[in-house]
């Protein structure tokens, strides 16, 4: 004991004694919420001062916190007064309710009325000041405990591992279990557990995996939580095959893994798209005897659904009905969700009839699945109808449900419907997004209405949603497609002054939007400073240069262009093909057009309805032979 106790004293008389000496220095006494402590003594308690000892006596398990604080203030001004390992018994009652700040304040009242802590006690205050990631006042008050004797024990020091993980100082954690071994305390499972999450949360996985080998070296056996720690620690970040090698370790180990280590391996191999060997894994986990539950389903269906196999995902909820195991929300959200992204929205509604025939309640998301649904399918009563079900369910929507339904009524050029929503969504206390504001800014602009845009970008600002690079392009494409290239270009000139990047999409908009207007030079301008701007053409920026050059007759520029692209660009596609072709038959060109003919087909691309359409009536005048129309079908 005496060798314990000169090990503790050299352990924290070197570097903790002194942070314990820097921190403390000129602070004095430790002194928590004292508005508080003094409220403890305002409140009365229920029982009389005789009872509290029947209380104590019957346990506290069920006691409410304020209960406990009056029972507390009759406990102190009882007399005799009660020992304190009934204080203790109080304070870890109140602990256990997490509020953490309590037991502080009422330790520190117990030290000024001279009731002394024990080991227990210091202990249950080191272990708040730590769940409350005080650390530097847990360390105070270890070294205060050593000066009156105290030695820490194993849970004195646990205390403050789960502390410096909580703290993310995980280097002093590793070096207090290090400390541990050097003080003769045999670290167990649960230190080794805690040192392990603390690890992960400092991502430092590869130290935690090893540390699962250094507990075995040490006589400590990992147990079930050791490993589904590292396992669920190993998916979340998608080490998968690092999370496999950790089953079959368990398996070598004598640890039969469980239900869930399985379901968390399978969940991670399916979120990152390795779906059969999550199908392998689920049936080795049959063979082995161990029963998936809802959540191994669920998982393996979304995926299998996202993947559209579709017969291997009607299989397993076959399975899983047939094995008892009932399919509940998630598994329903998951076939729902991915029956309407395939556009298979029948099956999608008959599976919200079965969940309801099931008794099983639709939640926001199964809600926001359909409705999307019928937004998508242009059933836009049905989605409100959805909708209204969804409120008098008292499933509340959220803001991507009044997204998805703004948005449909938006693309339908229902935009007042859309505005009405977004009115209902203020009324709600819901506030609106970005997606919010550019759905309904573009659906007044495809309605044609240009000022009330204008007047919802202004809300938007004076609401503190910041536009984004795509509100801007929606206005600049806004504007240019109803003919105010002018405003479109005061608005461009702004942003190219701020700081905000422009990408490829706005200029693409903007050199269309000069192009139209007949501005082909300014557009040709556009283009060529792009290089200077850092920004690299893409297929679309390509397409509508050439268009606009072939619209003024630059042919010649027009090739070029289209030469350049080949060499340098991105491989051209059937517009830039056709646009090539009508220009040079317009202009009388017929071998420059045959020769654009041979490499379109020989790239698999065929001549669009306005080239067939020029063709044809090139034919009936005589200006054309038959051989154009046979070299395009």
């Amino acid at each position: 004991m005496e060798k314990m106790r000169r090990s503790m004293s050299s352990v924290f008389t070197s570097k903790t004694m002194r942070f314990l000496h820097r921190n403390l220095q000129g602070k004095g006494n430790l002194r928590i919420a004292p508005s508080f402590i003094n409220l403890c003594w305002g409140r009365g308690f229920a029982s009389g001062s005789d009872d509290y000892r029947e209380i104590l006596r019957n346990g506290l398990q069920d006691i409410k916190l304020d209960d406990a604080v009056g029972l507390f203030s009759v406990m102190v001004q009882s007399r005799p007064r009660p020992s304190i390992i009934d204080f203790s018994k109080l304070l870890s009652s109140i602990a256990k309710m997490k509020k953490f700040d309590v037991v502080i304040s009422l330790g520190e009242q117990m030290q000024k009325l001279g009731i002394s802590h024990n080991l227990y006690t210091y202990n249950i205050l080191i272990n708040c000041f730590c769940r409350r990631s005080q650390i530097s006042l847990a360390l105070a008050l270890l070294g205060k405990m050593m000066k009156l004797g105290y030695e820490p024990n194993i849970v004195t020091l646990s205390s403050l591992l789960n502390g410096y993980c909580h703290c993310k100082r995980i280097s002093e954690a590793v070096a207090l279990v290090d400390q541990m071994v050097e003080m003769g305390y045999q670290p167990n499972t649960v230190t080794f557990n805690t040192l392990i999450h603390g690890l992960f949360l400092n991502n430092k996985a590869s130290e935690a995996v090893a540390l699962v080998d250094r507990m075995v070296v040490k006589g400590c056996q990992p147990d079930l939580v050791t490993y589904g720690s590292v396992v669920n620690g190993l998916c979340k970040r998608g080490d998968t095959d690092l999370a496999l090698n950790l089953l079959n370790k368990m398996e070598k180990g004598k640890i039969e893994p469980n239900v869930v280590i399985y379901s968390t391996v399978i969940d991670a191999l399916c979120k990152y798209k390795h779906v059969d060997d999550a199908l392998n894994l689920f049936n080795e986990m049959e063979i082995k005897g161990i029963r998936p539950d809802v959540f191994t389903y669920s998982s393996l269906i979304s995926c299998l659904c996202n993947y559209g196999r579709w017969s291997d995902a009607s299989r397993l909820l076959s399975d899983m009905i047939e094995k008892k195991i009932n399919p509940d929300v998630v598994t329903f959200n998951a076939l729902i969700d991915a029956f309407v992204k395939e556009g298979k929205l029948v099956e999608a509604e008959k599976l919200f009839d079965e969940m309801i025939r099931r008794s099983i309640d639709p939640d926001t998301f199964t809600f926001n699945s359909l409705i999307n649904g019928f937004c998508m399918h242009n059933r836009l009563d049905e989605a409100k109808d959805m909708f209204d079900l969804m409120v008098s369910k008292r499933c509340f929507p959220d803001v991507v449900t009044y997204n998805t339904l703004i948005n449909g009524f938006c693309k339908s050029k229902r935009v007042e419907d859309g505005i009405e929503l977004f009115r209902e969504m203020s009324q709600r206390g819901l506030i609106g997004d970005t997606v919010t504001y550019n759905t309904l800014i573009q659906g007044f602009f495809q309605a044609g209405d240009c000022e009330n845009a204008q007047e919802v970008l202004k809300r938007m600002g004076s609401s503190g949603v910041p536009p984004s690079i795509m509100t801007y392009n929606i206005l600049l494409a806004g504007f240019c497609s109803n003919s105010k290239l002018e405003k479109a270009l005061v608005i461009f000139e702004d942003l190219q002054k701020s700081e905000m990047e422009l990408d490829i999409f706005t200029y693409n908009i903007m050199i269309e939007g000069m192009c139209k207007a007949g501005k082909v030079e300014d557009g040709w301008d556009l283009f060529c400073s792009l290089s200077l701007k850092g920004v690299k053409p893409n297929v679309v920026t390509y397409n509508t240069m050439i268009s606009g050059l072939c619209s003024k007759r630059l042919l010649q520029e027009a090739e070029a262009l289209y030469r350049e692209m080949k060499e340098d660009g991105p491989l051209p596609v059937s517009g830039i093909y056709n646009t090539l072709i009508r220009a040079h038959l317009r202009d009388g060109n017929k071998a420059a057009s045959a020769e654009l003919i041979r490499e379109m087909r020989s790239c698999g691309f065929a001549g669009d309805a306005s080239t067939i359409g020029l063709v044809t009536n090139m034919l009936h005048d005589g200006r054309l032979d038959k051989s154009f129309l046979d070299m395009l079908s």
